[in-house]
């Protein structure tokens, strides 16, 4: 492919992207972007966890989740707990109120990723699937 072409495709993807994030943040009633969010999954897939453990999961510093912890705990939408037998030990633990934020902002994902895709016909759809799919595999491959 001609590097001419995978710039214009690359300068594409981030139009999308960028149109998308501010739909959703548009939409979505938190202060909060979409790494706040990926934490808030994270707690509700896995559980409380201590905070250099999110970091490591979803690949941000631990300065990034300390400043994303603290966020999410004074919007009541995670807790800090603490371990009676060792006080150093800190786990982040989502909250009632976090897990309506993030089933929101799940909603709101999806209805804007259903608006993106509805200019789509179904062969359109189906080549596009084909393409990611190549694309995940392609990144898995290289991460071997």
């Amino acid at each position: 492919m001609k590097q001419t072409n995978i710039f214009k495709l690359i300068h594409m993807i981030e139009q999308m992207n960028n149109a998308n994030i501010i739909r959703f943040t548009k939409s979505f009633p938190y202060p909060l972007g979409i790494s706040p969010i990926l934490v808030l999954n994270e707690l509700q897939t896995k559980g409380p966890q201590k905070q250099a453990e999110l970091a490591e999961t979803i690949g941000y510093t631990k300065g990034a989740m300390t400043n994303i912890a603290e966020k999410l705990v004074k919007l009541g939408l995670a807790e800090r707990l603490y371990d009676p037998s060792d006080r150093r030990t800190i786990r982040l633990q989502i909250t009632t109120e976090g897990e309506k934020a993030l089933s929101k902002a799940q909603s709101i994902g999806q209805e804007v990723f259903i608006q993106l895709f509805e200019v789509l016909n179904e062969e359109e759809i189906a080549h596009y699937l084909l393409i990611q799919e190549k694309l995940v595999q392609g990144i898995q491959d290289k991460n071997i």
